[in-house]
């Protein structure tokens, strides 16, 4: 009888969860808060955006894959200064993509492995290796707002983190509780706000797959990727960054993510490439692809800060394709151990003729 309530009790506990997460929304993106409308939900899967910096402006274009059946939602992104903004161009993200694909190398090994012959039929030898707003100011200031494609964009300044997501509220949003102890900071620092609601022109769309790009761009003496906000996330975070400056970058910490990884580091010429070149501009910039996930995005505790590093030293990724090595169409090994049995075979062979000889001529043998 307990064990039949115990596993009644599982059941029910797992169907609670599975409720509970038809329910509770995604919000959360790799660089500040995904709100959908009520009753809806959506996840970030993946954010995927280039940095351009020249030492006094920067400029974001960020793309998002979600999930989900949100027909709108709220995004909102901090900025240090006043932001300009528009679509960025898709192509940019194809074009970063060719430039950064990884170098495919051949290696060859000696002895026969298990996919080869003699321990396989089908003699294939080849496997594929691993690859700011002053005193006095309303608590929230609208500076601009427009139409961008499938985005309606508003630009804001707050006073207030409370004000913010009433202002927001108002326009038909429903945001988390805790949104505004995760704006407080960039709020203290006088930062403003770039809050985008995502509404596609069709009524009975929802949001789902890659969203078209959009650029951001304003004045920073740093390079600076904001990440506060992605604490507020309830699912893990993956972010993939490419940065675009003089030198190669590193971010100053793993601000509660995993070690991020250099995929890629190397100049590159932005003219071979239309899109990037009208975002990066004359000259050979420095192209660092970093990529990095957050398992528990609670312990994101800043924003991501990168730096020059001490070297421009070039970084590409190898995937090795490993084949067995041949000679004249035979494997090497088995030419090499033919060719030993041979010689073996010939020094026996021309041993025992010259014994023979001796013999014949009356020659004693040499004593065993």
């Amino acid at each position: 009888m307990r064990k039949a309530q115990r596993a009644f009790l599982v059941v029910c506990a797992v169907l609670l969860t599975q409720l509970g997460s038809l329910i509770a929304p995604a919000y959360a993106c790799g660089c500040g808060a995904m709100v959908p409308g009520r009753q809806a939900t959506m996840g970030v899967d993946r954010e995927t955006s280039v940095v351009r910096w020249d030492g006094a402006t920067e400029q974001i274009v960020m793309r998002f894959t979600v999930n989900g059946n949100a027909p709108e939602a709220a995004w909102i992104m901090p900025v240090p200064s006043r932001a300009d903004v528009e679509l960025g161009d898709p192509d940019l993200f194809g074009e970063l993509d060719d430039l950064t694909e990884p170098e495919r190398r051949t290696r060859h090994y000696f002895w026969p492995r298990e996919d080869d012959w003699p321990f396989a039929s089908d003699g294939d030898g080849t496997s594929a290796g691993a690859p700011p707003p002053g005193a006095g100011a309303p608590p929230v200031g609208v500076v601009g707002r427009e139409r961008l494609g499938d985005f309606d964009v508003a630009r804001l300044t707050a006073t207030d983190p409370d004000a913010l997501r009433d202002w927001l509220e108002s326009n038909g949003f429903e945001l988390p509780s805790d949104l505004a102890t995760g704006l407080q900071p960039y709020v203290d620092r006088k930062w403003e706000y770039v809050a985008v609601r995502l509404a596609p022109e069709d009524a009975n769309a929802t949001l789902a797959g890659t969203l078209d790009p959009l650029r951001l761009s304003f004045a920073s003496d740093r390079l600076i990727y904001p990440m506060r906000l992605s604490r507020l996330a309830d699912q893990p975070q993956s972010l993939g960054l490419y940065v675009l400056a003089d030198h190669r970058m590193e971010p100053r910490a793993s601000i509660g993510g995993d070690r991020p990884e250099v995929r890629f580091a190397g100049r590159i010429s932005a003219g071979d490439s239309p899109a990037l070149g009208e975002l990066a501009g004359a000259g050979r910039p420095f192209l660092t692809a970093i990529d990095q996930y957050f398992p528990r995005p609670e312990r994101i505790d800043a924003d991501h800060e990168l730096r020059a590093t001490a070297s421009d030293t070039p970084y590409r990724e190898v995937y090795y394709d490993d084949e067995l090595r041949m000679f004249a169409g035979v494997p090497a090994w088995l030419a090499t151990v033919g060719s030993v049995f041979v010689v073996l075979m010939l020094l026996v062979v021309g041993g025992a003729v010259l014994r023979v000889r001796r013999r014949a001529d009356g020659v004693p043998l040499p004593p065993r």
